[in-house]
C-alpha cells in the first residue's frame, strides 16, 4: 500500500541523506544539512507498506511562492507512478493551497512536472541567482 505523509516524525533522515549525498543536485549534503533543510520546509515522505521510498520538500511563504526541492523515488521503485502520487499530493496539500507561484529546477524530469502544469519560465531573462 502506498501512502504520502507530511509528518516529519515519520521521515527516515539517514535514508534521505544517503540518497541525496550522491545525487547531482545535493552531492555531499551532510545529515546535519539535510535535517536543517527538513526543519525549514514542508516535507513529504512517500511510503510503500510503511517503508520510505521517496521524498520531496517545499520551501514556501504559504501565500505567494513555493519552491519544490529534493524530489526523489528510489531507483527500484521508479516507473510505477509513485512520483506522480507524490507530486499530486504535494500540489493538493491544504497548507499550500494559497501559493500563487510554484517553481522548481530539473534536468531530467520535465515530463513529470508538465503533468501538473509546470512549464518553462515565461521570462527567464528576469531570473537571477547567486551561488556560493
Amino acid at each position: 500500500m502506498i501512502s504520502v505523509s507530511t509528518d516529519k516524525a515519520k521521515l527516515d533522515i539517514p535514508f534521505i541523506q544517503n540518497f541525496l549525498k550522491d545525487i547531482y543536485w545535493a552531492a555531499g549534503r551532510t545529515i546535519e544539512e539535510v535535517q536543517t533543510t527538513i526543519d525549514a520546509s514542508v516535507c513529504f515522505g512517500i511510503y510503500l507498506n510503511d517503508k520510505q521510498i521517496g521524498f520531496a520538500r517545499v520551501i514556501t511563504d504559504y501565500v505567494v511562492f513555493g519552491y519544490v526541492m529534493d524530489v526523489f523515488i528510489t531507483e527500484e521503485h521508479r516507473g510505477k507512478g509513485y512520483s506522480s502520487v507524490l507530486i499530486e499530493t504535494m500540489m493538493n496539500e491544504p497548507v499550500l493551497k494559497d501559493i500563487k507561484i510554484w517553481r522548481l529546477a530539473t534536468t531530467d524530469a520535465h515530463f513529470l512536472y508538465e503533468k501538473f502544469g509546470f512549464k518553462a519560465l515565461e521570462h527567464s531573462e528576469k531570473m537571477m541567482e547567486k551561488k556560493l
